[in-house]
């Protein structure tokens, strides 16, 4: 005998099955990104770059993601304590670091450290990139890095130089002129940018390679000189000032960048999301005026391109330091 469905039947099994697809397909998918607040840990104390680069970019995110982005500054260990504390963080997406290029490029090369760079973050973007510039005290007759070299080589031991930390890009970057122009400067190690900077002024310490932005405010006041920029070519802030490498130092350049990664095995949409994110705000003409103010250059790169970056200064760093034979002291 031929059973036969009613028409309400049909309707009724329609729904179930539909009811039933919908539940699965809903349990199969992860809840929308992101659901609650999300930290970007700092490395280093308030009031840096790295520190205004991370406060300026988590505005940002809060606005983009529709979440609360909060900052958290866990300073020690040239930035150790950081990068270890978000490998070991739940990799949600929740948990971030601006991350520096010395505390993933330079430290690992110079000390042991808890983490590996490559295998423990998962890049995401960077958010921008800056040269050091070389000051000098109005002391020192020197308006470029040739006659600085000039100089010290007619006072050998008689001059410092100083640096925001030992294994810092300041530190290195110094050292590697040094090394390169073959003179006998002192180094002189201080913890942060903002004492080396008071010396500097102060005519304690004659040559400083620091940030831009916190130098040419001190650079008009006439008590010191910036006389080199450390990229490969000349910083649009300064575009009266050479390159360390135009003044007689072919081939010198060390620049520095700051960018948000995760915990190795964050999901690829989140980390996609973000950096999408971190694309359109560095687009914005309001976040290249106030990263410009930092002597900032945007950058909002992919993460396979942030992973290029960083396999490629952990080779050149480690190189240097091997060359300078730099240590942490």
């Amino acid at each position: 005998m031929t059973r036969r469905f009613s028409p309400s039947s049909f309707v009724q099994m329609t729904v179930l099955v539909s009811l039933t697809a919908l539940s699965t397909f809903s349990q199969a998918q992860p809840a929308a990104w992101p659901q609650k607040p999300i930290r970007i840990i700092v490395p280093f104390a308030a009031g840096g770059n790295t520190d205004g680069i991370a406060r300026l970019t988590a505005e940002r995110l809060t606005q983009s993601l529709g979440q609360p982005v909060l900052i958290e500054n866990r300073a020690g260990a040239g930035g150790a304590i950081a990068a270890d504390l978000v490998a070991k963080s739940t990799p949600d997406g929740y948990t971030l670091m601006m991350a520096a290029m010395p505390v993933l490029a330079i430290l690992p090369t110079i000390t042991k450290t808890n983490f590996d760079p490559l295998r423990d973050f998962t890049p995401i973007s960077i958010v921008g990139s800056n040269p050091f510039v070389m000051a000098v005290h109005k002391s020192v007759p020197a308006n470029n890095a040739k006659e600085l070299a000039d100089f010290v080589k007619k006072n050998p031991g008689k001059l410092n130089y100083a640096s925001g930390g030992s294994g810092s890009v300041s530190h290195l970057s110094a050292a590697l002129f040094v090394k390169r122009a073959n003179i006998d400067m002192t180094h002189i190690s201080y913890k942060g940018g903002s004492p080396a900077v008071t010396d500097l002024l102060g005519g304690q310490v004659q040559m400083y390679f620091g940030n831009l932005s916190e130098l040419a405010p001190h650079a008009a006041g006439g008590q010191i000189r910036i006389i080199g920029v450390s990229s490969g070519q000349r910083a649009r802030q300064l575009p009266d000032v050479p390159t360390v490498a135009e003044s007689g130092f072919p081939g010198f350049k060390t620049v520095t960048w700051n960018g948000l990664v995760a915990p190795a095995g964050t999901p690829p949409a989140v980390i996609n999301r973000i950096a999408l994110a971190v694309k359109d705000a560095v687009a914005l003409p309001d976040t290249i005026a106030k990263l410009g103010q930092m002597g900032v250059d945007p950058i909002g790169d992919t993460p396979a391109q942030f992973l290029d970056t960083l396999k490629s200064d952990l080779a050149v760093w480690s190189e240097a330091a091997k060359a300078s034979n730099l240590k942490m002291e």
